[in-house]
């Protein structure tokens, strides 16, 4: 049985036990307060928290980056998925400094509490990194273009919030607010941001031992983890949570896909050359190489990488455009790193340098991204331009 007992407590009876939810949000110091108080005064038998192992270390340690080979990061090509991070990252920070409350800090306040009297407690939320890494998997290339973008949006917006927008900000959390924004964009990926993360919370706040259980949740998080508990309990849905905890696997079609534009640009200059002549197949290529070339040079000089770089960025794009498993932005990212080598006050100044783009553009790692990201995506553009011109020219 459901019972909300006021806005931000819900009570859900399960035979003999009682699970509270308290809907909390990230950036409210009321919401600190509600949860030390309540651990307090209910003495519960298990603190339940909306926290992953990773982000609770960091949380309570603080991020690290002296250890992060930037260089081994964009050549395993995940230059995305980090910038992704720090972009989200850097959105929580804004949201904090500007409503005053350390993002997460009722967390930190919950985990406490729960150690200072002796009561246990369990980080019940699934990695963030297996997230999004699973919404990434599940997302087409524009799909992803349009992930980065909102979140690069958010953490380079210089807008301020007004009491309005603070008091909105509230009622859910900074991070279940960026899945929210994400879902709006990337609706096929909403099942990943929003309802998997929902049935993860849910099935191990169930499974939590005792019999009076708390749990500390973003207020966005609530009524899905409510009504999941519910069907959990009368056993309309399994506990297993096998399906949702991997990262999938390319299927053979998606394998497939990245080589097929490639081999069709291939196969289109080879047809110039052999059927409409060397002039005409020439200029195919020509063409080719200008696109294809010229917008990831752009895309470097936008980035103000190394000359070095963007003259390297323009030879290359049109030919490892070719190779899906070597892009342009892995070897230019690479040669940044090398031209411009990260220095020790990189690492330790990065979790304030990603509050603003002078600071993205001025720290060597992310800058680093930065040439990685928007020299692929002009290759990216390059090719999509060029392709039906070279059919054209054909005709």
């Amino acid at each position: 049985m459901i019972e909300q007992i006021s806005d931000t407590l819900t009570k859900i009876t399960v035979d003999d036990r009682e699970i509270f939810l308290i809907g909390t949000a990230h950036v409210s110091s009321d919401s600190v307060k509600e949860v030390e108080d309540f651990i307090q005064n209910e003495a519960p038998d298990r603190v339940c928290l909306e926290l992953d192992p990773g982000r609770y270390k960091s949380m309570m340690e603080g991020a690290s980056w002296e250890n992060v080979n930037i260089q081994n990061i964009i050549k395993q090509g995940r230059g995305f998925f980090l910038l992704a991070n720090l972009a989200l990252s850097s959105f929580q920070r804004k949201m904090g400094q500007q409503t005053g409350v350390t993002p997460g800090e009722e967390m930190h306040i919950a985990a406490n509490a729960a150690k200072a009297a002796g009561i246990p407690y369990s980080l019940c939320d699934r990695d963030i990194q297996v997230t999004l890494r699973r919404a990434w998997k599940k997302s087409s290339l524009w799909n992803k273009v349009k992930m980065l973008g909102v979140l690069v949006s958010a953490a380079f917006s210089n807008e301020k919030l007004s009491e309005e927008d603070i008091e909105a900000l509230k009622e859910r959390s900074a991070l279940s607010g960026m899945m929210e924004e994400l879902a709006k964009e990337l609706p096929t990926a909403k099942k990943v941001l929003i309802d998997e993360r929902d049935r993860y919370l849910a099935t191990k706040i169930f499974e939590a031992k005792g019999s009076k259980i708390v749990a500390a949740i973003g207020a966005g998080h609530a009524n899905g983890i409510a009504e999941t508990i519910e069907n959990l309990s009368e056993k309309k849905i399994s506990t297993d949570l096998k399906d949702i905890e991997t990262i999938p696997k390319s299927s053979k079609i998606s394998k497939f896909l990245p080589w097929l534009i490639p081999a069709l640009v291939v196969g289109l200059l080879v047809t110039g050359f052999i059927n409409a002549g060397w002039s005409q197949g020439l200029k195919m290529f020509v063409y080719w190489f200008a696109v294809n070339g010229v917008l990831s040079g752009i895309g470097a000089i936008i980035a103000l990488a190394h000359p070095l770089t963007i003259i390297l960025s323009i030879l290359l794009a049109p030919f490892t455009s070719l190779n899906p498993t070597i892009g342009v932005g892995i070897v230019v990212g690479v040669v940044e790193t090398m031209v411009r080598k990260p220095r020790v006050k990189d690492f330790k100044s990065i979790n304030d340098d990603i509050l603003s783009i002078r600071g993205f553009y001025r720290n060597r790692v992310t800058h680093a991204l930065i040439v990685f990201f928007l020299t692929s995506l002009g290759s990216t553009i390059g090719t999509f331009i060029a392709f039906p011109f070279l059919i054209s020219l054909l005709g």
